[in-house]
Protein backbone atom coordinates (compact mmCIF):
# COMPACT_ATOMS: atom_id res chain seq x y z
CA UNK A 1 0.00 0.00 0.00
CA UNK A 2 1.41 3.40 -1.04
CA UNK A 3 1.93 6.08 1.58
CA UNK A 4 -0.28 9.16 1.42
CA UNK A 5 0.89 12.41 2.97
CA UNK A 6 -1.61 15.11 3.97
CA UNK A 7 -0.26 18.66 3.65
CA UNK A 8 -2.25 21.24 5.60
CA UNK A 9 -1.33 24.90 5.06
CA UNK A 10 -3.32 27.99 4.07
CA UNK A 11 -0.46 29.47 2.02
CA UNK A 12 -0.78 28.41 -1.62
CA UNK A 13 2.94 28.88 -2.27
CA UNK A 14 3.85 26.55 0.62
CA UNK A 15 1.37 23.92 -0.59
CA UNK A 16 2.86 24.01 -4.09
CA UNK A 17 6.43 23.82 -2.81
CA UNK A 18 5.75 20.94 -0.41
CA UNK A 19 3.72 19.07 -3.02
CA UNK A 20 6.62 19.40 -5.45
CA UNK A 21 9.03 17.97 -2.90
CA UNK A 22 6.86 15.26 -1.38
CA UNK A 23 5.13 14.05 -4.55
CA UNK A 24 7.31 14.93 -7.53
CA UNK A 25 10.75 14.50 -5.94
CA UNK A 26 10.17 11.92 -3.18
CA UNK A 27 7.38 9.88 -4.75
CA UNK A 28 4.62 9.92 -2.11
CA UNK A 29 0.91 10.38 -2.74
CA UNK A 30 -0.26 13.80 -1.60
CA UNK A 31 -3.56 15.38 -0.48
CA UNK A 32 -3.56 19.11 0.22
CA UNK A 33 -5.83 21.13 2.51
CA UNK A 34 -6.02 24.84 3.25
CA UNK A 35 -7.76 24.49 6.62
CA UNK A 36 -7.87 22.13 9.59
CA UNK A 37 -11.54 21.21 9.32
CA UNK A 38 -11.23 19.64 5.88
CA UNK A 39 -8.12 17.74 6.93
CA UNK A 40 -9.86 16.33 10.01
CA UNK A 41 -12.87 15.30 7.93
CA UNK A 42 -10.55 13.38 5.58
CA UNK A 43 -8.83 11.30 8.28
CA UNK A 44 -11.02 8.33 7.29
CA UNK A 45 -8.82 8.08 4.18
CA UNK A 46 -6.06 6.81 6.51
CA UNK A 47 -3.09 9.02 5.66
CA UNK A 48 0.37 7.75 6.57
CA UNK A 49 1.70 11.13 7.69
CA UNK A 50 0.53 14.73 8.05
CA UNK A 51 2.48 17.95 7.50
CA UNK A 52 0.51 20.47 9.54
CA UNK A 53 0.88 24.24 9.76
CA UNK A 54 0.25 25.73 13.19
CA UNK A 55 -1.37 28.95 11.95
CA UNK A 56 -4.55 27.96 10.09
CA UNK A 57 -7.55 30.17 9.28
CA UNK A 58 -10.17 28.10 11.11
CA UNK A 59 -8.52 26.02 13.86
CA UNK A 60 -5.16 26.38 15.55
CA UNK A 61 -2.77 23.69 14.32
CA UNK A 62 -2.09 22.38 17.82
CA UNK A 63 -5.84 21.89 18.33
CA UNK A 64 -5.95 19.98 15.03
CA UNK A 65 -3.02 17.90 16.30
CA UNK A 66 -4.89 17.02 19.49
CA UNK A 67 -7.94 15.89 17.51
CA UNK A 68 -5.77 13.82 15.17
CA UNK A 69 -4.18 12.06 18.14
CA UNK A 70 -7.63 11.32 19.54
CA UNK A 71 -8.50 9.56 16.28
CA UNK A 72 -5.14 7.84 15.68
CA UNK A 73 -2.59 8.17 18.44
CA UNK A 74 0.25 6.67 16.39
CA UNK A 75 -0.21 8.71 13.19
CA UNK A 76 2.95 10.83 12.71
CA UNK A 77 2.37 14.57 12.45
CA UNK A 78 5.14 17.00 11.53
CA UNK A 79 4.34 20.57 12.55
CA UNK A 80 5.26 23.63 10.45
CA UNK A 81 5.41 27.19 11.70
CA UNK A 82 6.62 30.61 10.62
CA UNK A 83 6.98 31.63 14.28
CA UNK A 84 10.01 29.44 14.93
CA UNK A 85 9.95 29.89 18.71
CA UNK A 86 11.20 27.25 21.13
CA UNK A 87 7.97 27.50 23.15
CA UNK A 88 5.82 26.68 20.11
CA UNK A 89 8.02 23.71 19.23
CA UNK A 90 7.94 22.35 22.78
CA UNK A 91 4.16 22.64 22.95
CA UNK A 92 3.74 20.76 19.66
CA UNK A 93 6.06 17.95 20.75
CA UNK A 94 4.27 17.76 24.11
CA UNK A 95 0.98 17.26 22.27
CA UNK A 96 2.42 14.35 20.30
CA UNK A 97 3.99 15.85 17.17
CA UNK A 98 6.66 13.66 15.60
CA UNK A 99 8.81 16.64 14.65
CA UNK A 100 8.72 20.42 14.22
CA UNK A 101 10.03 22.55 11.33
CA UNK A 102 10.28 26.34 11.32
CA UNK A 103 9.70 28.14 8.02
CA UNK A 104 11.41 28.46 5.61
CA UNK A 105 11.52 24.67 5.59
CA UNK A 106 14.83 22.91 4.99
CA UNK A 107 14.06 20.16 2.46
CA UNK A 108 17.34 18.38 3.27
CA UNK A 109 16.07 17.88 6.83
CA UNK A 110 12.45 17.29 5.90
CA UNK A 111 13.03 14.33 3.57
CA UNK A 112 14.78 12.07 6.13
CA UNK A 113 12.31 13.16 8.81
CA UNK A 114 9.42 11.97 6.62
CA UNK A 115 11.20 8.70 5.80
CA UNK A 116 11.92 7.99 9.47
CA UNK A 117 8.39 8.88 10.53
CA UNK A 118 6.86 6.58 7.90
CA UNK A 119 9.22 3.73 8.83
CA UNK A 120 8.37 4.07 12.52
CA UNK A 121 4.65 4.24 11.76
CA UNK A 122 4.83 1.06 9.68
CA UNK A 123 6.68 -0.73 12.48
CA UNK A 124 4.10 0.36 15.05
CA UNK A 125 1.28 -0.89 12.82
CA UNK A 126 2.99 -4.24 12.34
CA UNK A 127 3.58 -4.62 16.07
CA UNK A 128 -0.08 -3.81 16.77
CA UNK A 129 -1.18 -6.36 14.17
CA UNK A 130 1.05 -9.02 15.72
CA UNK A 131 -0.36 -8.27 19.18
CA UNK A 132 -3.91 -8.49 17.85
CA UNK A 133 -3.12 -11.81 16.15
CA UNK A 134 -1.60 -13.16 19.36
CA UNK A 135 -4.65 -12.13 21.35
CA UNK A 136 -6.92 -13.82 18.80
CA UNK A 137 -4.73 -16.94 18.67
CA UNK A 138 -4.83 -17.37 22.42
CA UNK A 139 -8.43 -16.30 22.88
CA UNK A 140 -10.46 -18.84 24.86
CA UNK A 141 -12.75 -19.04 21.83
CA UNK A 142 -9.86 -20.68 19.94
CA UNK A 143 -9.01 -23.20 22.65
CA UNK A 144 -11.51 -25.84 21.63
CA UNK A 145 -12.53 -28.50 24.10
CA UNK A 146 -15.84 -30.05 25.07
CA UNK A 147 -14.27 -32.05 27.90
CA UNK A 148 -15.95 -31.23 31.21
CA UNK A 149 -12.64 -31.04 33.06
CA UNK A 150 -11.26 -28.51 30.53
CA UNK A 151 -14.42 -26.44 30.71
CA UNK A 152 -13.87 -26.36 34.46
CA UNK A 153 -10.30 -25.14 33.86
CA UNK A 154 -11.59 -22.35 31.58
CA UNK A 155 -14.04 -21.18 34.23
CA UNK A 156 -11.29 -21.20 36.85
CA UNK A 157 -8.87 -19.34 34.57
CA UNK A 158 -11.42 -16.62 33.81
CA UNK A 159 -11.43 -15.76 37.51
CA UNK A 160 -7.71 -14.95 37.61
CA UNK A 161 -7.35 -12.94 34.38
CA UNK A 162 -7.25 -9.49 35.95
CA UNK A 163 -5.78 -10.43 39.32
CA UNK A 164 -2.17 -9.71 40.26
CA UNK A 165 -1.40 -13.18 41.60
CA UNK A 166 0.90 -16.13 40.96
CA UNK A 167 -0.80 -19.00 39.13
CA UNK A 168 0.37 -22.62 39.31
CA UNK A 169 -0.61 -24.73 36.29
CA UNK A 170 -0.21 -28.47 36.77
CA UNK A 171 -0.57 -31.23 34.20
CA UNK A 172 1.18 -33.99 32.33
CA UNK A 173 3.54 -33.19 29.45
CA UNK A 174 1.62 -32.18 26.32
CA UNK A 175 -1.61 -31.22 28.08
CA UNK A 176 -1.34 -27.54 27.12
CA UNK A 177 0.06 -25.81 30.19
CA UNK A 178 1.84 -23.14 28.14
CA UNK A 179 -1.28 -22.64 26.01
CA UNK A 180 -3.30 -21.93 29.16
CA UNK A 181 -0.55 -19.60 30.44
CA UNK A 182 -0.59 -17.64 27.18
CA UNK A 183 -4.39 -17.50 27.24
CA UNK A 184 -4.27 -16.01 30.74
CA UNK A 185 -1.69 -13.45 29.60
CA UNK A 186 -3.30 -12.35 26.32
CA UNK A 187 -6.82 -12.20 27.75
CA UNK A 188 -5.87 -10.37 30.94
CA UNK A 189 -4.66 -6.96 32.05
CA UNK A 190 -1.01 -7.79 31.21
CA UNK A 191 -1.58 -8.42 27.49
CA UNK A 192 0.30 -5.26 26.42
CA UNK A 193 3.39 -6.38 28.35
CA UNK A 194 5.94 -9.15 27.58
CA UNK A 195 5.27 -12.88 27.88
CA UNK A 196 8.59 -14.52 28.80
CA UNK A 197 9.10 -18.31 28.75
CA UNK A 198 11.83 -19.84 30.93
CA UNK A 199 12.50 -23.58 30.68
CA UNK A 200 13.83 -24.25 34.16
CA UNK A 201 14.90 -27.79 33.30
CA UNK A 202 17.27 -26.62 30.56
CA UNK A 203 19.23 -24.11 32.65
CA UNK A 204 22.19 -25.43 34.69
CA UNK A 205 21.81 -24.90 38.43
CA UNK A 206 24.84 -22.60 38.65
CA UNK A 207 23.42 -20.30 35.94
CA UNK A 208 19.78 -20.21 37.05
CA UNK A 209 20.07 -17.22 39.38
CA UNK A 210 21.87 -15.14 36.76
CA UNK A 211 19.37 -16.17 34.07
CA UNK A 212 16.37 -15.18 36.17
CA UNK A 213 17.67 -12.10 37.96
CA UNK A 214 20.58 -10.97 35.79
CA UNK A 215 23.92 -9.63 36.99
CA UNK A 216 26.15 -6.60 36.76
CA UNK A 217 29.48 -6.50 34.96
CA UNK A 218 32.20 -7.86 37.25
CA UNK A 219 29.75 -9.43 39.70
CA UNK A 220 31.67 -12.71 39.47
CA UNK A 221 34.46 -14.31 37.48
CA UNK A 222 33.49 -14.37 33.83
CA UNK A 223 30.84 -11.64 34.13
CA UNK A 224 32.32 -9.50 31.38
CA UNK A 225 29.17 -7.47 30.76
CA UNK A 226 25.84 -6.66 32.36
CA UNK A 227 23.10 -9.24 31.79
CA UNK A 228 19.42 -8.39 32.07
CA UNK A 229 17.47 -11.12 33.84
CA UNK A 230 14.20 -12.63 32.68
CA UNK A 231 12.27 -10.97 35.51
CA UNK A 232 13.49 -7.54 34.43
CA UNK A 233 12.71 -8.29 30.78
CA UNK A 234 9.21 -9.37 31.70
CA UNK A 235 8.51 -6.51 34.09
CA UNK A 236 4.78 -5.81 34.17
CA UNK A 237 4.03 -8.87 32.06
CA UNK A 238 4.09 -12.63 32.61
CA UNK A 239 6.96 -15.01 33.40
CA UNK A 240 6.09 -18.61 32.49
CA UNK A 241 8.42 -20.89 34.47
CA UNK A 242 8.10 -24.09 32.48
CA UNK A 243 9.14 -27.32 34.22
CA UNK A 244 9.47 -25.46 37.52
CA UNK A 245 9.17 -28.81 39.30
CA UNK A 246 12.59 -29.74 37.92
CA UNK A 247 14.30 -26.93 39.84
CA UNK A 248 16.34 -28.00 42.85
CA UNK A 249 14.88 -26.81 46.16
CA UNK A 250 18.21 -25.33 47.15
Amino acid sequence: MENTVFIVDDEESILKLLTHWVKSKWGYNVRTFTNGTDALNALSENPSLILLDIMLPDINGNEVLKRIKTTNQNLPVIMLSAQGSVEVAIESIRLGAYDYFPKPIDQNRLEPAIKNALTNYELVKRINELEENLQKEYSFDNIISTDNSMQKVFRLVSKVLDNDITVLIQGESGTGKELIARAIHYNGSRKEKPFIVVNCASIPRELLESELFGHEKGAFTGAHQRKIGKFELGNGGTIFLDEIGEMEMS
